[in-house]
């Protein structure tokens, strides 16, 4: 993902996912209310309870004006009076316990669906994550699985209830009046059309919606993380702009939104409202003719209103909800749908794991992707490489910054797959070996350590989550940190904040040694883990390297030359291949590109002496 505050050259943060079918996002969704079916089976339950004891609400009042206060009866008003309040009542306590039971389902619902998308994001390549921005990602976890939820819970709910309000309204009006029944259907012809018309034309408007937010959370990510060079090149108004431009299309897009519900809410309230007008004046007609008594033509009104074109309205909401749903669903599925890594393997590696490593005649591009989401062939990175790595040896890669050093190190724990040619690890194809068993035998100290925001103590348990405190201490003191640690405010309890922010650069190294130390794996990366740092905290960073490297398969990008003097093999690489090999002193003695480096390396790095022979 992209970590350059507001650029992201290589991401998509509105990575467009395809739209999916009403029929497919329902049915995709409802899967999740399985666990939970007798709640939703409550939910529901509580619903109908309700709905019946608002039906009786009606013919109550029909009741009390016809067959009370028409009729005088005096001696039926208490009763009658308070069966309307116990109807009330009835309702109302129905509907506080679906609502107790819906939250519960809602919130289980939500924790399985979130719970599920954030492991398969766990288990995604890492050139998936190169194609979008975290800030996208966070939108698609949090904000687009509520959405999402709210089509199955409220939509799942409220369609049912309201669908059999309209039944039951029916039902009842047709008993009081076929006539005004047939008056009242007049507007369901518009009504059905303006469905029609806001459900075919809502999917562009919210996928926009959509993607605005994303791009807005993905720039807010990236600036947040980037503040310290936002702030050191006064970019301070540069990122108000770049804001004010993101929130800009997020406001154009929730209003294009909001501007045809504008159009289509009022429209089809005025077709409810024109529906009890037409209803008024032929039932007024009736019962000026006597054929119709007062208190019937109030409980038709009543039925009509309240259980009729209500719930039609209520209907039209869930259109609107069902159509956000739809958008943010097809964000969801778009990670749930991505193939993960490896997800059929079943070797393992065969144990104990000696460190043999042997690359044969091994290319890569990396994969590129359109604005539809296709994969493209990118250009070549590496082009035919071939080492082998005895157990225990120290290989070293020497090269210009985009050689391919960092590609190539980063194939042996399948981070990416190979394009061409395999990779093998004590003679087995680590194609078809399980990942949780490849990486567990592969640590990896980068130049830019990682550091959760937790507590020293936590960040050096990652490696292993089991390890006693004994063996917690004895790889902080071989990774020369044990010192520093035991001088902050709280000791291996103190917090490192986001990304160690409150470390140095040689303290979170250090912390990120300790961390593989405590891992043991027997193949050690180090990504030019010197690179960062002074020349004394090089030195105490060194010291710790040479006592993780004993006795292990070692892969070393060089920051300088005098840190891989030692290596059983340097390989110099140019442009994604293996130009020269050997030691040290067979490297010299060839007097070829890895002696013009030797010859002015001084206090220069690496990529500076290519820099300085033209090489890069």
């Amino acid at each position: 993902m992209s970590t350059h505050p507001g650029f992201g050259a290589h991401t998509d943060p509105t990575f467009r996912s395809a739209p999916r079918p009403t029929g497919e996002v329902i049915r995709r969704v409802s899967v999740y209310l399985k666990p939970y079916w007798y709640m939703a089976v409550g939910t529901v339950a509580c619903a109908l309870m309700s709905l019946a004891a608002g039906l009786a609400y009606p013919k109550l009042t029909r009741l009390l004006i016809d067959e009370v206060i028409v009729a005088g009866r005096r001696e039926w008003l208490t009763p009658a009076a308070l069966g309307l309040i116990g109807a009330f009542f009835l309702r109302e306590a129905f509907n506080s316990l679906r609502i107790r039971i819906n939250n519960r389902l809602e919130q289980n619902v939500i924790f399985d669906m979130r719970c599920q998308l954030y492991a398969r994001l766990q288990r995604l390549p890492v050139s998936w994550f190169d194609q979008r921005a975290t800030g996208d990602v966070m939108t698609r976890v949090i904000e687009d699985v509520n959405q999402v939820e709210r089509l199955l819970i409220d939509g799942t709910e409220q369609g049912s209830v309201a669908l059999l309000s309209i039944v039951g309204a029916m039902v009842f009006m047709w008993l009081y009046s076929p006539t005004l029944t047939l008056v009242a259907l007049i507007p369901a012809p518009f009504l059905v059309a303006g469905a029609l018309w806001y459900t075919l034309t809502a999917h562009r408007r919210y996928r926009r919606q959509r993607e605005a937010a994303s791009a807005l959370n993905a720039l807010l990510m990236d600036n947040l993380q980037g503040i310290r060079e936002v702030k050191a090149c006064g970019r301070e108004d540069h990122e108000d702009r770049r804001f004010a431009a993101r929130a800009d299309e997020l406001r154009k897009g929730t209003l294009t939104v909001m501007l045809a519900w504008a159009w289509y809410g009022p429209a089809m309230q005025f077709l409810g409202a024109l529906g009890i007008g037409l209803i008024l004046w032929v039932g007024g007609k009736l019962v000026l003719e006597g054929r119709m008594e007062v208190g019937q033509l109030v409980a038709f009104m009543l039925y009509a209103g309240m259980f009729f074109y209500e719930p039609i309205g209520r209907l039209h909401g869930l259109n609107q909800m069902l159509q956000a749903a739809r958008a943010a669903a097809a964000r969801v599925f778009d990670i749930l749908d991505t193939e993960p890594e490896r997800p059929n393997r079943k070797a393992v590696l065969r144990t104990p794991v000696r460190g043999e490593v042997v690359y044969e005649d091994v290319c890569f591009a990396y994969p590129t992707h359109d604005a539809s989401g296709n994969i493209r062939p990118g250009r070549p990175v590496l082009r035919h490489i071939s080492l082998r790595a005895e157990p225990g040896q120290m290989i070293a890669l020497v090269g210009p910054t985009g050689a391919g050093k960092s590609t190539l190190v980063h194939l042996l724990p399948a981070f990416y797959e190979p394009t061409a040619g395999r990779i093998l690890i004590d003679g087995q194809d680590i194609h078809h070996v399980r990942l949780d068993s490849l990486r567990a035998h592969i640590s990896i100290v980068s130049q830019e350590p990682f550091l959760f925001n937790g507590t020293v103590r936590e960040n050096i348990l990652y490696g292993r989550l089991d390890a006693s405190e004994e063996e917690l201490l004895a790889a902080a003191r071989a990774a020369n940190c044990h010192e520093f640690i035991s001088r902050l405010p709280d000791g291996y309890d103190s917090r490192v904040g986001e990304r160690g922010v409150k470390l140095s650069v040689g303290e979170k190294q250090r912390i990120s040694i300790a961390r593989a130390l405590l891992k043991n794996a027997p193949i050690l990366i180090l990504d030019e883990a010197t690179a960062s740092v002074d020349t004394a905290t090089e030195r105490l960073i060194q010291e710790a390297l040479e006592r993780l490297m004993a006795g292990r398969t070692s892969f070393v990008i060089a920051h300088r030359l005098s840190t891989v003097r030692r290596a059983d093999q340097i390989l110099v690489i140019r442009q994604g291949e293996i130009v020269e090999r050997g030691t040290h002193d067979e490297l010299l003695a060839a007097n070829g590109l890895y002696a013009r480096l030797a010859r002015i390396q001084d206090t220069r790095s690496i990529e500076e002496s290519f820099a300085r022979l033209g090489l890069t």
